[in-house]
């Protein structure tokens, strides 16, 4: 074995460990928010600050780090996972080692807690429940922030954690084209008719819902030997490894198509983890290039197919065969507009195509001053319905649907809210890409999703994290990344919706 051969042996059984750590986490987070007692939190908040503790120790030595430069210094050797590989352990390993172990571990058992505390308190709408432990994440964020990146603004540092290489420089200027050239058009639309989406908000039962859930993934292919869905407060996706995906969605029953945008969205992201090559299963690439590039892609299938004509054909018969009684005398057409309805909402989950990034600029505001504790946890309610009122519109009638309503804050999620604008950015020029490659429309129609994820897959989902979103969308699209083409796309959407 040549030396090159033996640094790489090494190497890959340190990922493999490291890969067994993260699973555990993963696998705890997905309980929590499915099926665990409610008792149960303390403990296992316990457990994940343990497996942090013990994976920081493994990575965070002088052992590790002599490994990756012995491997670099042989890159001529590598292949490109390897090589790839090594270049991202790098990176996380030269911040990683400047934050003590005990702090490392001491913000994961902070999160777990605020996690449970978060549950708790939407379940009572409750927010003084939540509060002490809002101010401790994001105090203990801070200090993580300050000890892996000294000298540089806190936010930045867990921007770039989800999102590599994006700056609060470049997000003001997408979201200051989101105003310029969105606000206008959402208030030129708010004075015109809305199409009634009243059958909607008829009575449609979790069982029927449950039962219409497993169409769609159907309809989406995904592999039910390789995915499950389950129900939690708030949808997400946990990803264990490319054969055990975990969906999890909320069933409302006055609100049939809350639970069907969750399917497609969270399906979006389980077809992205399913697509990735088996050539990367068990290592840290396996996972989609950044957090806005995995929500380019629940975004595309929630909105780009799933608001579209063409899905509104295939689904609504689908939809009417389940719920006969609710949908008697809708047409489709009417379903296609009702869906496509712009109006400014309470929740972000439930926002439609048009008002969505104006709900991430709302808590991207918030959570760049909470951090660097421009904003208390206590004073943040207030700031949420001040900000509801400025950018949307509306009237804030409790914390429940108000600051309780998403749970990233209380999962440590912070600076992931604006990869959900990235990713409608992202998507938008992707399915433009694939609409000129595909015939998009007629394949959805005829209920042939697969063959619009197949062209997906080929060109995003099965590289993983060996390219970067920017490298993504030069291999997907054959350009650089242009937020005006998502602009451009909305304004032509719903000018034409709404003449």
């Amino acid at each position: 074995m040549t030396r090159t051969e033996g640094l790489k042996t090494e190497f890959k059984a340190i990922l493999r460990v490291r890969e067994a750590y993260r699973r555990c986490a993963a696998l705890m987070d997905y309980d929590a928010m499915t099926c665990a007692p409610a008792g149960s939190a303390a403990g296992a908040a316990r457990t994940r600050a343990i497996l942090a503790a013990e994976e920081h120790k493994l990575v965070s030595g002088g052992e590790y780090a002599e490994l990756l430069s012995g491997l670099l210094a042989r890159r001529e050797e590598l292949d490109e996972i390897t090589l790839r590989e090594a270049e991202e352990e790098r990176k996380a390993l030269d911040r990683l080692r400047r934050v003590p172990a005990e702090l490392w571990a001491e913000h994961r058992r902070i999160t777990g807690e605020a996690s449970a505390a978060w549950r708790e308190a939407k379940l009572k709408n409750d927010y003084s429940l939540f509060a002490p432990k809002l101010e401790a994440v994001f105090s203990s964020a801070r200090r993580v922030a300050l000890a892996a990146a000294p000298g540089e603004d806190p936010y930045a540092y867990w921007l770039d954690s989800n999102e590599e290489g994006m700056t609060e420089e470049r997000l003001d200027g997408f979201f200051s084209l989101i105003k310029r050239e969105l606000v206008p058009l959402i208030e030129r639309i708010s004075k015109k008719q809305k199409p009634d989406d009243s059958f909607l908000h008829l009575r449609y039962p979790k069982e029927e819902q449950k039962r219409f859930s497993r169409e769609v993934m159907h309809l989406m292919g995904i592999d039910p030997d390789r995915c499950t869905l389950a129900e939690a407060e708030h949808p997400y996706t946990t990803f264990i490894s490319r054969s055990d995906v975990r969906m999890t969605t909320h069933y409302y029953e006055h609100f049939v198509t809350a639970n069907m945008f969750s399917i497609l969205h969270e399906g979006g992201h389980a077809l992205y983890e399913l697509g990735v090559s088996p050539e990367l299963d068990g290592s840290p690439l396996a996972h989609g290039a950044s957090a806005g590039m995995h929500e380019s892609q629940s975004r595309l299938y929630e909105n780009l197919i799933g608001r579209s004509e063409a899905f509104s054909k295939l689904i609504f018969p689908i939809l009417a065969e389940t719920f006969p009684e609710q949908l008697r005398g809708v047409t489709r057409e009417e379903f296609f507009r009702a869906v496509n309805r712009v109006e400014p909402t309470l929740k972000r989950t439930e926002a439609d195509e048009l008002t969505y990034c104006l709900h991430v600029i709302i808590r991207y505001e918030m959570e760049r001053a909470l951090i660097r504790g421009e904003l208390s946890a206590a004073e943040a309610p207030d700031r949420w319905r001040k900000l509801c009122g400025e950018y949307l519109g509306v009237d804030v009638p409790s914390d429940r649907e108000g600051i309780l309503q998403d749970m990233h804050w209380g999962s440590g999620l912070i600076g992931y809210f604006p990869t959900y604008a990235l990713g409608n950015a992202y998507g938008a020029q992707i399915y433009a890409a694939l609409r000129r490659s595909l015939d998009a429309d007629s394949l959805i129609e005829a209920g042939r999703i697969p063959e619009v994820t197949a062209w997906l897959a080929e060109r995003v989902h099965c590289r993983g994290k060996l390219d970067s979103p920017r490298g993504l969308i030069l291999r997907a699209c054959g350009e650089e990344p242009d937020p005006k083409i998502y602009i451009d796309f909305l304004k032509e959407k719903y000018t034409r919706l709404y003449s």
